[in-house]
């Protein structure tokens, strides 16, 4: 019995890539849910494949299927919050593959900021549309539906706020993150496509309504979070009390930024560590009733967690580089609890940064109109047991930090000012624009909404996803009813002995090299990335999730099993289990599609009928595809070819046609 589903295979020479008839049925659900870091990624990149071909020196293909699916690919190899690696299979095991660094090992060679720099889209749309697009943003979202729109043959004007494109990349992102010459280089290579951009154009010295009569047919709105989000504490209006957002605008815009000797961080992320690590390097280069539901939310969603956390590490570090000679960071959360990445948090207190943790601000105390100290209380839970923002405090535990400037870093909030009640547009009880989830338009027909403006603070890669996923709904939109969305394809390769790479069980985790403390100034970028040898050794970990073990044996062919066990036997992993059919407990739904299945292909529970469930009689073969390492040795071990390792790829065009193409030629 075949556990999987799927149906039969047509006879075929192993080794031969074959795309999946329509006779044959394909469950690509069930085939991409086995290929977690691609499903965790919001724009489903194939992360597993460039890791792969990474390990065997394809670099160049490894470039294009990490830049195909993400118009930002060389900013996410040093930015990315990567969930990728969050899901990664190999971490149940000993640890991810380090995939963001992969990807930037591999935009380094041949992405825009590169000496030799791939065209992935060299084309743009056979048929040029006529209807002009405008884009009001050019952070993650607005850059990536731009870039979408272009290829599809769209006129497409980008209006930026700043005099500099990039949104939050440019304006939030520390340099020593994210260098400046990787971000423009990727914003030229978007432009490259064909889009307009028009700087220092804000909106709300032009309306929405002058854009429609400029005869723009759709307006996205991508403008991201540029407000930070404030505690109306006592002492609030002291000189040098100042939010996260602030400082790290002025901070890249390249602005003199005075914060003193001693800085206090107030926070728990990642852009909180970022300003405190800045601020120390500054010199090197010249009550709380108050805090209600409407200053922080009552619940956190995860993306809204992650990018708070980025705030803070952001703010924190950016101060230690600053020149600040003492920071310290003040947050609810105990030190195990704090959401910042543990490597930021090390990293930051190898840099110097006093953290105290368990901490709430209470008032701000100065001296002759200027903060002079922080006094915070003991806080003793952050949530209550719904999971709802609502910290608690002991009394009398009241101390007194001093300081010469505190820089608030507890999250971003929207600013949709610009909207008139002309415009029809709505927004939620959050403040950020309500738009249909699924087709990303707002209630004024013609107008889209995508990122951090629409379903508040998201990861970068989240906004692109966004972005493209408004793209893909603007030309749905303009298109009426003679849109069709894309095909999706099911490419299926037999493996003939495959094995995985030698020793790659026994390798472990290598941490992405940094550079020494004592050269950590200013901007210089603190990660200096994989060398080639060391990429390949980490890439090798990779278990290449989108290989499969079928088991679809059948008479016909003799390949039927034959029940020797020889597969469970072999397997190093104990995934494989022969079961009596008596001992498994069989849910209605699974006999439902079974006995679906049954009807098109009757050979696929081999010699049982779908009645035959209840009755118990027979075996099934049970595999955990969880805790498989794909090492192929079951294929290898079956002596009646009954197993073999298959590899799968979705595509958006027909590899037949392509192959006929390539032959005609």
């Amino acid at each position: 019995m075949d556990a999987q589903g799927g149906g039969r295979k047509p006879s075929r020479l192993k080794g031969e890539k074959v795309h999946a008839p329509r006779t044959k049925l394909v469950d690509l659900d069930w085939l991409e849910s086995n290929f977690p870091c691609m499903q965790a990624c919001p724009v489903h990149t194939q992360a597993g494949r460039y890791v792969a071909l990474i390990a065997e020196g394809r670099y160049e293909d490894a470039y294009r299927y990490a830049r195909a699916p993400n118009p930002l690919a060389s900013i996410c190899g040093r930015v990315c919050g990567h969930p990728c690696e969050t899901a990664c299979r190999r971490g149940k095991f000993d640890a991810p593959i380090s995939i963001r660094a992969l990807k930037r090992f591999v935009t380094e060679r041949y992405g825009p900021e590169s000496r030799n720099p791939l065209e992935v889209f060299p084309y743009r749309s056979a048929t040029t549309r006529s209807e002009r697009v405008a884009v009001i943003g050019s952070g993650p979202a607005g850059l990536a539906a731009a870039h979408d729109l272009a290829l599809l043959g769209y006129p497409v004007t980008i209006f930026e706020a700043a005099p500099v494109p990039g949104g939050m990349l440019h304006l939030g992102i520390p340099e020593y993150r994210l260098p400046r010459d990787v971000v423009q280089s990727q914003v030229r290579e978007i432009l490259a496509l064909g889009p307009e951009l028009r700087l220092n154009a804000r909106l709300g010295d032009f309306s929405l309504q002058d854009l429609r009569g400029e005869g723009f047919k759709a307006i996205l709105l991508a403008i991201g979070l540029h407000r930070s989000r404030d505690l109306l504490l006592p002492g609030r209006d002291l000189d040098g009390v100042i939010t996260g957002t602030d400082f790290l605008l002025n901070v890249n815009l390249g602005y003199r930024f005075s914060i003193g000797e001693k800085v206090v961080v107030i926070g728990g992320g990642n852009v909180a560590i970022d300003v405190a690590r800045s601020a120390m390097r500054q010199q090197q280069r010249q009550t709380l009733d108050t805090l209600t539901s409407s200053l922080l939310p009552d619940r956190l969603s995860e993306n809204e967690r992650e990018v708070v956390m980025k705030e803070l590490m952001d703010v924190t570090r950016t101060a230690l580089r600053l020149g600040a000679r003492e920071v310290h960071l003040v947050c609810l959360e105990s030190r195990e609890e704090m959401p910042a990445f543990e490597e930021e948090i090390e990293e930051a207190r190898r840099e110097g940064l006093k953290i105290h943790p368990s901490l709430g601000p209470r008032k701000f105390i100065g001296e002759k109109g200027r903060v002079s100290a922080l006094e915070a209380v003991r806080c003793t839970s952050v949530f209550d047991h719904q999971h709802r923002f609502n910290p608690t405090f002991e009394e009398d535990t009241e101390t007194r930090i001093s300081c010469d400037t505190v820089i608030l870093a507890i999250g971003q909030a929207s600013d949709v000012s610009f909207l008139t009640p002309e415009d029809g547009i709505e927004t939620t009880r959050q403040g950020s624009i309500k738009v249909d989830p699924e087709t990303l338009m707002t209630t004024a027909p013609g107008i889209f909404a995508a990122g951090d403006i629409a379903f508040g603070p998201r990861l970068i890669i989240s906004a692109v996803a966004d972005g493209k996923k408004a793209a893909e709904q603007i030309d749905r939109y303009l298109r009426g009813p003679a849109w069709k969305p894309k095909p999706r394809y099911v490419q299926i390769t037999v493996l003939d002995h495959h094995q995985m790479t030698e020793s790659f069980d026994e390798y472990s985790r290598l941490p992405v090299p940094t550079i020494p403390l004592d050269r950590r100034t200013g901007i210089t970028e603190v990660e200096s990335g994989f060398t080639e040898e060391q990429a390949r050794r980490e890439a090798e970990r990779c278990l290449r999730c989108w290989i499969n073990t079928i088991f679809e044996g059948n008479e016909a062919e003799g390949t039927e099993c034959i029940l020797c066990g020889g597969c469970v036997d072999v397997c190093p992993e104990n995934c494989l289990e022969l079961i009596p059919l008596n001992q498994l407990e069989v849910s209605e739904e699974v006999r439902a599609r079974l006995a679906e299945q049954h009807e098109s292909d009757p050979l696929a529970l081999q010699h049982l009928e779908p009645a035959d469930l209840a009755a118990g009689e027979g075996s099934v073969m049970v595999k955990d595809e969880t805790i498989c390492i794909r090492c192929g040795l079951c294929a290898e071990r079956c002596p009646a070819h009954t197993i073999t390792m298959e590899a799968f790829e979705a595509l958006d065009h027909d590899p037949e046609e392509a192959n006929e193409e390539v032959v005609q030629k």
